[in-house]
């Protein structure tokens, strides 16, 4: 597997590093590396720690430092039995009693807790410093509440370590422990006040004291950015949505008489917009309008060619009014033709 490039093997501690000389150099690098990883995974990826203890532990299977480092990735990733296994290994490689209690919590991992509380009771423990005995109460409490001795529990959780004032790097899971034991037997009071203590003690944030106390007290906790994200991603929507809720409540309810009110006054709005938008856009004007449009617009030119012909008309008498009035010498032709006639008649009586 990929080591990146920043990981030396120099980070291991110093006791590691001593049990690392006895391979060969190279070797020792590369097993080295391999145990910085997995230690820097074994809290956030514990899969991905898993699988580099394997390489370093196909790499330097006799390095009780290297077996330990395998039991720890496979108890983080729920394998009991085969961390039990590792964790066996290395004890008897150092004849160290320090394993003991993640060992005993491995056999309540699988399953028996009877196991876990007989190996609380052995004289290893008392080879154990403060914080492993610690350990190993905790581990008996919790086999207590897997065989249902809830009560028997939270005895076995109260100590002088629990009573003390100081701050340890233990004092938080302990103080934890025996909240969430009282919680277990009804004594909610009691749970919220040693929730609180241990609120106070963790301040590397080992426990979720912080939220079993708002549980208590009735508080929800909301995720702010994830709820900003919803109601910016939903803000165009719901938006759409009370504006097409409040245009739908402001429409008031019209009986039928208003309701036909409102169509007339409609369709003479339509008449207008029609007559006066014709020439612009006659695909929007209905067809029966268009027809008496057509009709209306046929009538208005027979009655513009007529009144041109009676214009022309008048035009042609007055033109030959004035041809005549104009034509020289025209009146007087008429009138002796006239004079001849009666000439004429005259001469016949005679």
């Amino acid at each position: 597997m990929p080591i990146p490039d920043e990981v030396t093997g120099d980070e291991i501690d110093k006791s590691v590093r001593q049990e690392l000389m006895s391979l060969p150099k190279t070797l020792a690098e590369d097993v080295a590396k391999n145990l910085v990883m997995v230690a820097k995974l074994l809290d956030e990826d514990p899969e991905q720690a898993y699988a580099y203890s394997r390489i370093a532990l196909r790499l330097a299977s006799r390095v009780a430092a290297v077996r330990e480092a395998a039991g720890f990735a496979s108890y983080a990733t729920g394998k009991y039995a085969e961390a039990l296994a590792e964790f066996r290994t290395a004890r008897r490689m150092t004849g160290s009693a320090e394993l003991w209690p993640v060992m005993a919590d491995c056999e309540r991992g699988m399953g028996r807790p009877e196991r876990a509380l007989a190996m609380a009771g052995e004289p290893e423990v008392q080879k154990l410093d403060r914080a492993g005995q610690v350990e190993m109460r905790l581990v008996a409490a919790g086999a207590r509440r897997d065989m249902g001795q809830t009560d028997a529990a939270v005895v076995t959780l109260q100590s002088s370590e629990l009573a003390s004032s100081a701050v340890h790097p233990w004092t938080a899971r302990l103080r934890y422990a025996y909240a969430d034991a009282l919680l277990a037997v009804d004594r909610a009071d009691e749970a919220r006040e040693w929730f609180a203590k241990a609120l106070e003690a963790d301040q590397g944030g080992t426990t979720d004291a912080s939220d079993r106390l708002a549980e208590l007290d009735g508080v929800e906790f909301v995720d702010v950015l994830e709820g900003e994200d919803a109601e910016v991603a939903g803000e165009p929507a719901e938006r759409g949505r009370e504006s097409y809720e409040v245009a739908e409540r402001d429409v008031p309810e019209q009986d039928g008489a208003e309701r036909d009110a409102a169509t007339d006054v409609d369709d003479e709005r339509g008449d207008v917009s029609g007559e006066r938008g014709a020439d612009l856009d006659p695909e929007s004007v209905p067809a029966e309008e268009a027809e008496a449009e057509s009709a209306d617009r046929g009538t208005d030119a027979d009655a513009d060619a007529d009144a041109d012909a009676e214009a022309g008309a008048g035009a042609g008498v007055d033109g030959d009014v004035a041809a005549g009035e104009d034509a020289p010498g025209a009146g007087s032709a008429e009138a002796r033709g006239v004079d001849e006639e009666a000439a004429e008649r005259r001469s016949d009586d005679i």
